[in-house]
């Protein structure tokens, strides 16, 4: 199964890129969970809307045909591991892409928003961007750990 994460922003910390591979390398060959990034649109204008819509066409150009679309955002819906292991087995049992989309410091357009098939909240606080990626590769991981019985999750 393949498993992308999509983020606005190129310039992660260090130790961001190496929890994020950490997390990616303990999978295995059938799940691959890949990172892309899109450059954040310039603000410098001030029109955070149309900042927004560049920073969605750039996502929506990279999300794979077929592909299970989830929203990262603040008024999704919180799931817990089990939940995120049984919407990711679904996917894999029909053979379909996942796509996480991480939105820029606006957050993500309203109508990417509106096109996800889900919107999911990591948490009732504020999470740096950055941080959002080591979080979501984490639980990718602990989401395959619980489906194949590893020890990981206990």
């Amino acid at each position: 199964m393949r498993v992308l994460l999509l983020t606005v922003g190129t310039r992660a910390p260090r130790w961001v890129r190496e929890g994020f591979a950490d997390y990616a390398r303990r999978l295995p060959r059938d799940w691959r969970l890949e990172l892309e990034e899109v450059p954040a649109a310039s603000r410098a204008r001030a029109d955070v809307a149309a900042a927004r819509a560049r920073e969605a066409a750039a996502l929506r150009g990279r999300i794979p045909r077929g592909a299970w679309v989830v929203a990262l955002d603040e008024r999704g819906e919180p799931w817990d591991t089990r939940g995120l292991a049984e919407r990711l087995a679904r996917c894999a049992a029909r053979g379909r892409p996942v796509a996480f989309l991480v939105g820029g410091p606006d957050g993500l357009d309203a109508g990417l928003l509106g096109e996800a098939d889900a919107r999911w909240s990591l948490s009732a606080l504020t999470l740096p961007h950055a941080l959002v990626r080591v979080v979501v590769a984490e639980q990718v991981y602990r989401a395959w750990t619980l489906l194949s019985g590893h020890p990981y999750h206990r």
